[in-house]
């Protein structure tokens, strides 16, 4: 039996997180695309990796709980990388709500009743939860604490409250991150850590629908006007997912980690701010 990480979207972050925290570990691959995890086999494979994959649909208790089970059988969970999500360009609010909002809530919960003794995860939330104006103390509760099956039911989440499905996005993120703080604390009782990963621009499959969605321009102007003036690459994210999953991030726990190259900075004080 070997220790195992679990990588909930296979893409070009969770690969480069699980790169750094996965040698001489076992690595399940899971992904809503039976394709996209097995690409990803495919070149941990022929890096050296031990991996297998199945389908996950983190919306669904049923798929979430099944690959929990999954991954029990080959050993204890000592790593959870949880990058699935759907970007404003992709899907409709309701969509974006019940698969980045509802779904992360629903891995840290699955993951949180089993995770192994000085485990540790990784939720990659969004530099857009940091650009939501202030919530209330009740809001920020609900989203952190409302049980996982009634989350989607809050009147803050209902349709006549939801601008659009970039408005549903940064709601989403930023109820990552809260989850996360009050997860911390479950979590804990287990002697695990759990933290948020914020990013910004990341060069991904995933950016470029943004790139050459109706955003776009959007998206240029932050690359352009933040003050590192670039995107981020996946291996950038995957250093900061390694420092919190791995031995030197022991005391961090609860946390969200902003990492957008000054994009937020530049939004509240610079020349990304409203004029």
């Amino acid at each position: 039996m070997k220790d195992i990480v679990v990588v909930i979207g296979t893409g070009s972050i969770g690969q480069a997180i699980a790169r750094r925290v996965g040698v001489g570990k076992h690595i399940i691959l899971a992904d809503l695309r039976q394709e996209n995890a097995n690409g990803a086999a495919e070149t941990f494979g022929n890096a050296g990796y031990e991996t297998s994959t199945t389908i996950v649909d983190v919306s669904s208790r049923v798929s979430v709980h099944a690959l929990v089970q999954m991954a029990l059988s080959f050993g204890d969970v000592t790593g959870v990388i949880h990058a699935a999500g759907v970007s404003p360009s992709q899907a409709s609010p309701e969509v974006i709500l019940k698969v980045d909002l509802y779904g992360t809530a629903l891995v840290l919960e699955e993951f949180g009743n089993i995770i192994a003794p000085s485990g540790s995860a990784v939720v990659i939330a969004s530099q857009s939860g940091h650009r939501l104006g202030a919530l209330t103390a009740e809001q920020n509760k609900a989203l952190a604490t409302t049980p996982t099956d009634a989350l989607l039911n809050l009147p803050m989440l209902q349709p006549s409250q939801i601008k659009d499905s970039l408005h549903a996005y940064q709601l989403s993120k930023r109820g990552n991150s809260l989850r996360v703080m009050a997860e911390a604390v479950r979590w804990g009782k287990r002697k695990a850590r759990v933290n948020t990963i914020s990013p910004g621009i990341v060069i991904t499959p995933l950016a470029k629908d943004e790139l050459n969605g109706p955003r776009s321009e959007d998206y240029r102007r932050m690359i352009d006007l933040c003050p590192v003036g670039r995107a981020a690459t996946p291996d950038e994210v995957g250093a900061v997912g390694a420092l919190l999953m791995g031995t030197d991030g022991t005391f961090i726990t609860g946390s969200d980690f902003l990492m957008d190259g000054g994009v937020t900075a530049s939004y509240w004080y610079g020349e990304l701010a409203a004029k």
